[in-house]
Formats: structure tokens, C-alpha cells, sequence
């Protein structure tokens, strides 16, 4: 069996409860239909049966249920939630009660209320507007000030030497630009959660860089080498248990002959499994490489750091990026 397939075997035991916002989008109303055939989570969906009839037709909604917030009787429940998240930074009441019916706010109250496990969205939203009401309302996870995200790459046929683990969790590709030291360590943190969560392995982070325990440095320029370095003092001081280590350079994290030799006395040097980036350049540019060059499935991206399970899915997403998402989001949910 396959990750995704266990991933998948593991929420259907679960049985956790999944909102899906975008009752409008054909591919979120087919893989609201599949997810629940499939057992995977109860769903529910944002919408009505009119608006799902109309862009899907043919598809049996048995099962899921519907909710349309211009007509709920917990709109106005969920409004009062908004507007105490929200009064302190200037919203009325009034804001309050539209915003509510908005249906990313709509789902994101939902998960504030406890009605859901986990919330999904982004099929037709941006990630700016999936992610907003998450930061309003749900807020982050305590200990952690950063949200971010990851993917989880799964490698063709079990991997190699290595990654003798077949899988590999790569953070952030998609949402921090230019994260500081002290981001940088709650990446790594959250990714660590990630990658046993729901990867199922044990972690061993790597925190990346060109250079490996000081070998560069760029501290006259970019700064990018000290940042690193603070980045991992800040993780372990949050995480001491955590197998954890750098600034290393890539092959210094996985090769073991080269972690021994640039990196001697190490546990994480040579074995990494989990890799942190120091920027969305250098962490888009790799998971696209490993997924092109490499031959990678990338699951993702998984958004961590929320106090609840939320994430957002690409534009471009396909019914089965959806099921596999809201797959992830239930084990999160664990």
C-alpha cells in the first residue's frame, strides 16, 4: 500500500468531520461525493442543491451534507464568534453579521465553533483569501506565531539510499517568502508534527543552507548562513528532544558520507528526512526539482501551524487532490 492509500486508510478510521467551502466548483461537489462514497470524513459542503445541481448534475450527493450560510440558523451564532475575534481590531457587529455569511468565513467559523474537524478550501479562492479567515479566527497553534506549509514527497518506488524512508518532507515551497530566524524555527517545529502525523516517520530535520556548520558565510550580504544558524538554536531551545540540527548544504543532510565528514558527531547529518528551506526560492525551486528531475509525488501543500486543521488547495487542483487533502486534513484533525 501506498502512502496516499494509507493516508487514506487512516482517516477512514477516524471518521472526522470535514468542511469543504466551495459548493460552486464542479471538482469540490464531485470530491465531496467520492470522499464520502470512500468513507474517508463526513463532509460538509458549502452551498445549496440548486448551485451543486447546476455545475454537477450527474453527481449523488447521498450523505453529504449541505449548508448554505445565507440561510443557516447558525449565521448569526457564528457572527457573535466574529465579532468577538474581531471587535478589538475595529469590526461592528453589523461587519460582523455580513462577513459571517462570506463562505471561507462561513467554514472557518465552523472549525472555530468545533462543528468541524478541519476545514478545506482554495479550488477557487485564492490562498490569500483561503488563509485569512484561518489567521482571524482560528488563530495559531500555542507556542507557534508562524503559519506555513509543507509538502510531503513521496519517492518513486520506496526510495533510495538516500531517503531509505521513501518519503521526505519539504517546508516552507509555498507560503513564507523571506521568513526570519524565528519562523524559520516554527517551520520547523510544525514540520516535524507533519512529518509523523501524517508522513509517518520519525523526523530528522535538516535546517539548509550552502553551507554546512559554518563552512560560508554571507554575513557582509544576505545573511542568510547567521540566519540559519539562529534559526536552528532558536528550534532546539523550542524543541530539545527534536532531532534537529544544521546549517547544513544538501548533501551534508543526506549523504552520510558527507555528513560525517562535514559534519562529525551529528545524528541528523547524513539522515535527514525532513528539510527545511531558507526561503521560497530555494524551497519551491527544490520540491519541483526532486518532483521533475526526481520523480517525486508531492502531497501538499499541507498548511501547518493553525491551532486547527486548515488548508488550502491549488487553483489548479484536481477531484483527487481534493480527496487526498482532505485526507491530510483528517489526520491532522488527530
Amino acid at each position: 500500500m501506498g502512502l496516499l492509500e494509507e493516508i487514506k486508510a487512516k482517516a477512514k478510521s477516524l471518521k472526522k468531520t470535514i468542511v469543504l467551502c466551495e459548493g460552486e466548483d464542479k471538482r469540490v461537489v464531485e470530491a465531496a461525493a467520492e470522499i464520502t462514497k470512500e468513507g474517508i470524513a463526513k463532509i460538509i459542503l458549502i452551498g445549496n442543491k440548486e448551485e451543486c445541481a447546476k455545475v454537477a448534475p450527474d453527481v449523488d450527493l447521498t450523505g453529504v451534507t449541505l449548508i448554505d450560510p445565507l440561510t443557516s440558523d447558525k449565521t448569526a451564532e457564528y457572527a457573535k464568534i466574529l465579532y468577538e475575534a474581531r471587535k478589538a481590531k475595529g469590526m461592528t457587529e453589523e461587519q460582523a453579521a455580513v462577513q459571517a455569511k462570506d463562505r471561507t468565513m462561513f467554514g472557518a467559523l465552523m472549525l472555530k465553533a468545533g462543528d468541524v474537524d478541519g476545514y478545506v478550501s482554495g479550488a477557487c479562492h485564492s490562498t490569500a483569501n483561503t488563509l485569512r479567515p484561518g489567521l482571524q479566527v482560528v488563530k495559531t497553534a500555542p507556542g507557534i506565531k508562524t503559519v506555513s506549509s509543507c509538502f510531503i514527497m513521496i519517492a518513486p518506488e520506496g526510495g533510495n539510499k538516500y531517503n531509505p524512508d521513501g518519503v521526505a518532507v519539504f517546508a516552507d515551497c509555498a507560503i513564507n517568502i523571506e521568513p526570519d530566524a524565528q519562523q524559520l524555527a516554527d517551520i520547523a517545529v510544525s514540520s516535524a508534527k507533519t512529518a509523523k502525523a501524517i508522513a509517518g516517520i520519525e523526523p530528522r530535520v535538516a535546517m539548509l543552507s550552502f553551507s554546512t556548520k559554518g563552512s560560508g558565510n554571507d554575513d557582509k550580504f544576505f545573511k542568510s548562513v547567521p540566519k540559519m544558524q539562529e534559526a536552528t538554536a532558536l528550534a532546539k531551545v523550542m524543541a530539545p528532544d527534536l532531532a534537529l540540527d544544521g546549517e547544513f548544504q544538501f548533501d551534508a543532510a543526506v549523504a552520510p558520507e558527507v555528513g560525517q565528514l562535514k559534519a562529525p558527531g551529528s545524528t541528523v547529518a547524513g539522515h535527514a528526512n525532513v528539510f527545511v528551506f531558507p526561503n521560497i526560492n530555494a524551497g519551491n525551486i527544490g520540491y519541483k526539482i526532486a518532483q521533475r528531475f526526481g520523480g517525486y509525488m508531492a502531497i501538499g501543500p499541507v498548511c501547518q501551524g493553525f491551532a486547527r486543521p486548515l488548508n488550502d488547495l491549488s487553483r489548479g487542483c484536481t477531484v483527487e487532490d481534493i480527496v487526498a487533502t482532505v485526507a491530510v486534513t483528517a489526520l491532522q484533525a488527530e
